[in-house]
Parts: C-alpha cells; sequence; structure tokens
C-alpha cells in the first residue's frame, strides 16, 4: 500500500505541474503532506520535512552563492566575450545558434556544475534567441538534455553518489562509458542540427510555431513567450552598462577558474568555496556598501525562487524518505520481478533508472535504491560495477526532473514554463537514453546472464 501512494503521489504531482494546475512549488509543498496525511503520517510529518529541510541546506547555500557569484561577473562583464564570439558565430542563423548552443553547455558543464552552467548560457545565448524570434524553449531543453550526459564525469554528482553507494572506483566506473556518453551527445548534435534546420527554415516563411515546438507562439503574453527582443530584464550584457567592470577582467576570469579548479579538486565544499568567491567578487569589484546592496538585490529574485524551489523539494524527498515509500516502491518492483528476467537485470536497472532518477533526487535513488538493486543482482551472480554502470545510463533525463534544482535556475533565468519545458525535452531525453542504454549493451557495460 505504501508503494501504491508513493506512486500515487508522484503521478499526482506530475499531472498538477505539467497540467498547470498549480506552481512546482506549491505542488512540491501541498502535495506530498496531503499523500502523508492520507497515509497515516501525519504525526512524524514535521521530522520528515526538517530532515529533507537538513539535506537540502547545503545544497540551497551553494545555489544561493553561486547565483549571487556568477550574477557579479555577469555584471561585471566576465561573460561579454562569450557571448560577443557566439554572435559573430551564429552570423543570425538559428541553425549555428543551435548547434552553438549544445556545444556551449557542453564545454561549461565539464565543470560538474549544471547550475552554472545555465547561468552561463542563459547569460550569453538568451539575447540572441529573443533577436532572432527562436523559442527559448529550444534552448532550455536541449541545454538539459547536454548537460545530463556531461553531469555523469567522475566529479559529477551521479557518478560520485554511485561509486560511494557501492564503494567503487569512480574513475574505474566512469572510463568504459565515455563511447556511450559519447554516443548519446552525438544523438544531442544530431537533433539540434534537425531542429535548427527546421526554425531556419520557418524564420525564412515567417511560419508561426507553438512554443513547445520548438518556435515562438501565437499571440501570447506569458512571460516565457514573449520576444520583444528589447526587454530590460533580459539586457544583461549591454556593453554601456554601469556595472561593467573592464579593467578587472583578468582577475575576475583567474577568481572564476581558481574557483572551479578548487571545486574540481574538491578543496572545501562547494557552499563555501562560492561563499568565499561571492564576498571576494563584491569585494574587489564593487567596493562601497550602497554598489554591494545594489548587486544583491539585482538577483534577488532569481535567489528567492530558487532557493524557495529547493526547500519547497525538501518536503517532496522528505516525505517519499520518511515514509519508506521509496524503499517500498523498489521490493515491490523486486518481488514482482519473475526469477526468468534476472539474467537481463542489469539491462532493466538501465530501463528503470530512467523513471527512478526522473521521479527521485540523485540522492534518494543512488543512496537509497540502487544498494536495493545491487543485493539483488548479487545474489543472481551481477557484479556492483555493473548495476552500478546501469543506474547511470538513465541519466540523460535526470536534468528534467522537477526535483533538480539547477532545471529551475535555467527555466526561470530564460523565463520558459515547467509544463513547456517538460512537453518539448522529455521525448527528446527518452530517445537519449535509447541510444546511450543500446550502446552501453552493445559495449558490454550491461550483459544479459
Amino acid at each position: 500500500m505504501i508503494a501504491l501512494l508513493g506512486l500515487s503521489m508522484v503521478t499526482v504531482f506530475l499531472y498538477l505541474v505539467m497540467s498547470k494546475r498549480l506552481s512546482p512549488m506549491v505542488s512540491l509543498i501541498a502535495v506530498p503532506m496531503l499523500f502523508a496525511v492520507i497515509g497515516g503520517f501525519a504525526p512524524d510529518l514535521g521530522d520528515m520535512i526538517t530532515d529533507g529541510i537538513k539535506s537540502v541546506a547545503p545544497t540551497a547555500a551553494m545555489l544561493l552563492f553561486a547565483i549571487l557569484y556568477f550574477g557579479i561577473m555577469i555584471d561585471a562583464g566576465l561573460f561579454d566575450p562569450i557571448a560577443r564570439g557566439v554572435v559573430k558565430l551564429t552570423r543570425n542563423d538559428p541553425l549555428r545558434l543551435i548547434m552553438g548552443t549544445v556545444a556551449l553547455v557542453a564545454l561549461v558543464s565539464l565543470d560538474g556544475d549544471g547550475t552554472t552552467t545555465f547561468m552561463i548560457t542563459v547569460s550569453a545565448l538568451l539575447p540572441i534567441y529573443r533577436r532572432l524570434g527562436v523559442s527559448p524553449v529550444l534552448m532550455t531543453g536541449l541545454a538539459c538534455l547536454t548537460n545530463a550526459i556531461l553531469n555523469v564525469v567522475p566529479w559529477g554528482g551521479p557518478a560520485a553518489r554511485a561509486a560511494s553507494a557501492l564503494r567503487l572506483d569512480p574513475q574505474e566506473l566512469f572510463v568504459p562509458m565515455i563511447p556511450a556518453l559519447a554516443a548519446g551527445l552525438v544523438t544531442v548534435f544530431v537533433l539540434a542540427y534537425a531542429l535548427g534546420l527546421r526554425e531556419r527554415a520557418r524564420l525564412r516563411t515567417a511560419a508561426p510555431v507553438l512554443v513547445g515546438a520548438g518556435g515562438p507562439p501565437v499571440g501570447g503574453s506569458d512571460d516565457a513567450t514573449s520576444f520583444d527582443g528589447g526587454s530590460a530584464d533580459f539586457d544583461v550584457l549591454a556593453p554601456d552598462r554601469e556595472s561593467l567592470r573592464p579593467k578587472l577582467y583578468w582577475f575576475n576570469a583567474g577568481l572564476t577558474i581558481a574557483l572551479l579548479t578548487a571545486l574540481i579538486i574538491g578543496v572545501l565544499p562547494i557552499s563555501v568555496l562560492f561563499m568565499i568567491g561571492c564576498a571576494l567578487a563584491l569585494l574587489v569589484n564593487y567596493p562601497r556598501l550602497e554598489q554591494q546592496r545594489d548587486r544583491i538585490a539585482s538577483h534577488a529574485d532569481s535567489v528567492v525562487a530558487v532557493v524557495a524551489m529547493v526547500f519547497a523539494a525538501a518536503v517532496f524527498t522528505g516525505v517519499l524518505s520518511g515514509t519508506g515509500m521509496i524503499e517500498q516502491m523498489a521490493q515491490y518492483l523486486l518481488t514482482a520481478l519473475p526469477d526468468a528476467l534476472f539474467p537481463f537485470f542489469s539491462i532493466i536497472v538501465a530501463v528503470l533508472s530512467v523513471p527512478f532518477t526522473f521521479f527521485m533526487s540523485n540522492d534518494a535513488f543512488y543512496f537509497g535504491v540502487m544498494p536495493i538493486l545491487a543485493e539483488a543482482g548479487a545474489q543472481h551472480g551481477i557484479g556492483a560495477m555493473e548495476i552500478a554502470r546501469a543506474s547511470l545510463l538513465g541519466q540523460p533525463i535526470h536534468m528534467l526532473s522537477p526535483l533538480v534544482p539547477a532545471m529551475y535556475v535555467l527555466i526561470g533565468l530564460a523565463k520558459v514554463d515547467l509544463g513547456d519545458h517538460h512537453r518539448f525535452a522529455i521525448k527528446w531525453a527518452l530517445l537519449v537514453c535509447a541510444v546511450v542504454i543500446t550502446t552501453g549493451l552493445g559495449l558490454g557495460l550491461i550483459n544479459i546472464h
């Protein structure tokens, strides 16, 4: 019954969000609380939510100071050369713009942090999308697909969690997966090329296309679908803005490189590094108190929206974990699996990782569910390394999960509606997952036993 309750809760949540009946933040709070009460867990609800909030507090702190840090760098002009380079390369061509989006995200994603990747991508490319009349939904969808693939690097979240949960060597886990991940990345480039050709043809004929299909909508006034091209809140790279600090460009570049290097090496917790980086960036670029207040206030909307979403997601994950819904769903699945299917178990794990990593946080899946799957596999002679690799093959869809804070940074900065984003991207994410899993099977990452 608890497994059924958990599945119903996730289903109701996704329906309310994707049908736009409730906002994601309200849904993340109200839906799990309702189902916890229905399941008789009301007396423990406070402790569950508190545990969830404690678990996401470092993430919330990291996001708060990461958004401020990169916002300050954007204000100071660090990414202006990137924007100018992209503008030059695109030559007002939607195909070049969309292909360039994937290339830029792939490059920046190597730092292992989706939030910073999305902030840089939106800041550099959104003005060009608006000027050409290309829907930002294309940018957000392709950015999520690309980042999800590159996020499997050993210093990224999923591989680190999988290796830690099963006590495996991260490098040994990751290196054999490179060809399968490369196949997924090639698929995204091919998809970007096809969508770029379609956008090029559409704009030449001035044919209107709905937002979810890859172009600007007809007659909408939604913020997510406004294409006036001159909105001040998107003019983050204006060449004459007061916040520019061209004389400090190399200091800011050096500070950012040092910060990202420290993140990769793991000198300090990521939240602490961004706190230090933010303080240094403000102190050097904007030494006066009123300047610092202005910079912080200018990014307050993004900070509040994202951090509030993270803490709302803590309610969802806290109820999922505290009620035992996660474990019960996994146990029920294994109990229902016939013995005749266990030779295909690693393939099944790879396929299941697609919905599991969409419905759950990486922490919930890799620390809560995957050890159960690994134990079941071990009982049938399947090694932990194979199960861990199988569990990572579904990551191309994880970045679209409503539980991923970085995704809210992306769609918030681009002012893209979550429902539009999902309607466009999920079908392509499933295609990329299929390519990665099929390639993994062909390469022997997962096998039939």
